[in-house]
C-alpha cells in the first residue's frame, strides 16, 4: 500500500475498501473526508457544510460500506439526492468503492426511468439505496421499499434538495426510518430548511464547516467578456474555436434557448449536445455518459438540468446568459477546476446585465479579468494584447 495512503489506513478501513481506493487512484484524504469520515465511523450525526467537488461521496460512502451487514437482506443504508444525475453519479462511485466486497448490492431509484426496472432491482434485496425524494416516496407508497431497518441516512446536497421544494418529501422519508438511525447532512450552503431538519431529526450533531479556501478551493480563473446580445453567438464560437479546450460546458437560462443554440451549433458542425428539463431521462443519461467518455466537446445546459453533474475534466465553463441567482453562478463555474485541476470560466456580459453581475461579484468576493474584442474582432486583455495568441 502506498505510503501516502496512511490517512485512510489510520481510519480503520477494511482491506477491501483500501484496495478499491488504491484502484481508484485515491491516496490522500480531502479536508471534508478527513473531518467527517471519522465522525461517521463513530456513529455521530453530522451536518457538513462543504463546497461541491470536494470528495463528499467518498466521505460518506466508506462508512456506509463498513456498516453493511452482508447477511441482512433488508435496506440498511440510504442516500437521498436532489437529482437523477447526482443519484447515478453517487451510485457509480459507491459501486467502485465496493468492487472488492462480494455481496454488496446497490439500487438507484429516480424518476424518468420505468418503475418496473427499479422493482426488479429491489427484488435483489439491496442493502444500499440511492434515490431522489419523489421516486423513493412512490416506491414506499407502493410497498416496494421499507426503511425501518436503515442504519445510516445521508441527505446529499441538502440545500439544493430543500430549495427545490422537497421539504415535505424529505420529512416523510426521514420519519419512515428508525429514530436512532444516523442522519448526516451534506450541503454546499446552509439555509433555514437545512437547520430545521438538523434541529428536528438529528441527535447531538457535530457541525463541520469546510471553507472554500486554500487547498480545497477550486482553481478557477474567471473572465468577463463585454458582449452585445447580437454578438453573443459569434463570441461564443470565438472561444470554442481557440482550440484551448477539449471539454466545455455552456450555461443558458432557458430550456428553449438551450435547445435552439444547440441545434444551431450542430448545424454549424460543432460537437455539441444539450441537457434541459424537457428531455426524457433516457436521453439525458445518454448525453451525460457520452460527455464523460469524451464523445463530444461541448455540453449546453440549463441550471436545473446541470445540478449534480460531476465531471472532473471540464476545462472551461461559459456563461452564455448571466444566471438569475448568485448561487447559480457559483454552481456553474464550480463544474470546472475539479480534482485539483485548473479551470477557466467566461461570462459573456451585456450592458443590461452589468448591475446584476456586480451583485454576483460582491456575493462571491471575486475580481474577474476583463476581456474585450477590439475593432479587428480579436479578443484582448486590458493591455490590448491578444488573449489567444494563435487566433
Amino acid at each position: 500500500m502506498p505510503e501516502d495512503q496512511n490517512a485512510f489506513i489510520g481510519a480503520d478501513i477494511s482491506k477491501e475498501v483500501l484496495r478499491a481506493l488504491d484502484t481508484m487512484n485515491i491516496r490522500v484524504m480531502t479536508p471534508v473526508q478527513a473531518e467527517t469520515l471519522p465522525l461517521m465511523m463513530e456513529g455521530r450525526d453530522v451536518i457538513a457544510i462543504a463546497p461541491t467537488g470536494t470528495g463528499k461521496t467518498i466521505a460518506f460512502g466508506i462508512p456506509m460500506l463498513e456498516y453493511v451487514n452482508l447477511s441482512d437482506r433488508r435496506i440498511q443504508e440510504l442516500v437521498v439526492a436532489p437529482t437523477r444525475e447526482l443519484s447515478l453519479q453517487i451510485a457509480e462511485e459507491l459501486r467502485s468503492l465496493a468492487q472488492y466486497i462480494p455481496g454488496v448490492k446497490i439500487a438507484v431509484l429516480y424518476g424518468g426511468q420505468p418503475i418496473v426496472k427499479q422493482i426488479n432491482q429491489l427484488k435483489q434485496n439491496p442493502q444500499i439505496i440511492i434515490a431522489t425524494p419523489g421516486r423513493l416516496l412512490d416506491h414506499m407508497n407502493r410497498g416496494n421499499v421499507r426503511l425501518d431497518n436503515v442504519h445510516t441516512m445521508v441527505l446529499d446536497e441538502a440545500d439544493e434538495m430543500l430549495d427545490m421544494g422537497f421539504v415535505k418529501d424529505v420529512t416523510k422519508i426521514i420519519e419512515a426510518t428508525p429514530a436512532d438511525r444516523q442522519l448526516v447532512l451534506y450541503s454546499a450552503t446552509t439555509n433555514p430548511d437545512v437547520q430545521t431538519i438538523a434541529w428536528k431529526y438529528q441527535q447531538d450533531p457535530v457541525e463541520v464547516i469546510i471553507p472554500a479556501t486554500k487547498e480545497n478551493r477550486p482553481k478557477i480563473t474567471q473572465y468577463v467578456i463585454e458582449s452585445e446580445p447580437k454578438n453573443k453567438y459569434e463570441h461564443l464560437l470565438y472561444l470554442l474555436d481557440s482550440d484551448e479546450f477539449s471539454r466545455v460546458m455552456v450555461f443558458v437560462n432557458t430550456k428553449d434557448m438551450t435547445q435552439r443554440l444547440c441545434n444551431r451549433m450542430q448545424k454549424a458542425g460543432y460537437g455539441a449536445e444539450c441537457l434541459h428539463g424537457d428531455m426524457r431521462q433516457g436521453a439525458r443519461n445518454k448525453v451525460m455518459q457520452a460527455f464523460r467518455k469524451g464523445k463530444f466537446q461541448i455540453l449546453l445546459a440549463t441550471d436545473v438540468a446541470a445540478r449534480g453533474i460531476d465531471v472532473d475534466d471540464v476545462e472551461a465553463v461559459i456563461n452564455y446568459d448571466l444566471p438569475n441567482e448568485n448561487e447559480y453562478y457559483l454552481h456553474r463555474i464550480g463544474r470546472t477546476g475539479r480534482a485539483k485541476k485548473h479551470g477557466e470560466a467566461f461570462t459573456l456580459l451585456t450592458f443590461a446585465e452589468s448591475v446584476r453581475f456586480d451583485t454576483i461579484l460582491k456575493y462571491i468576493e471575486a475580481n474577474p479579468v476583463v476581456l474585450r474584442f477590439n475593432e479587428h474582432g480579436i479578443l484582448c486583455g486590458e493591455e490590448g494584447d491578444a488573449f489567444f495568441d494563435h487566433i
